[in-house]
């Protein structure tokens, strides 16, 4: 099973158990995401909004990271200008704990009552 997740603007494939690198959370401990999409082991898809709001993808806040370094600079051919600056991303590492999944529905109570019926 897997979901679609919205985190910092950005969306994320997730299962359970990854660890990834998203934009800086402000917290600590567990934080839930309500998922954009989910699609469970036997292939259905759940992409409903009224269904997507009574799921949930808990997550564990692990720690920070920062990005690479980006260097920026600016220059003028025989002006004498010249810019330099740099820039880090800051981020928040996350581990994946569990994605509920929709509920199943019982078939063989289905079933039954189609073959009563007939």
């Amino acid at each position: 099973m897997y979901a679609i997740i919205r985190a910092g603007g950005k969306q994320q494939k997730v299962h359970e158990g990854d660890v990834l690198d998203v934009e800086r959370i402000r917290g600590e401990g567990e934080v839930e995401f309500t998922p954009l999409l989910v699609v469970s082991d036997d292939g259905s898809v759940v992409s409903d909004k009224s269904e997507l709001e009574k799921l949930a993808v808990t997550v564990e806040i692990v720690g920070d990271a920062a990005g690479p370094k980006v260097d920026i600079f600016k220059y003028k051919n025989k002006t004498g200008y010249r810019r330099r600056q740099g820039h880090r991303q800051k981020y928040t590492r996350i581990q994946v704990k569990k994605i509920q999944g929709p509920k199943k529905k019982r078939a063989s109570r289905a079933k039954a009552a189609a073959t009563e019926e007939e």
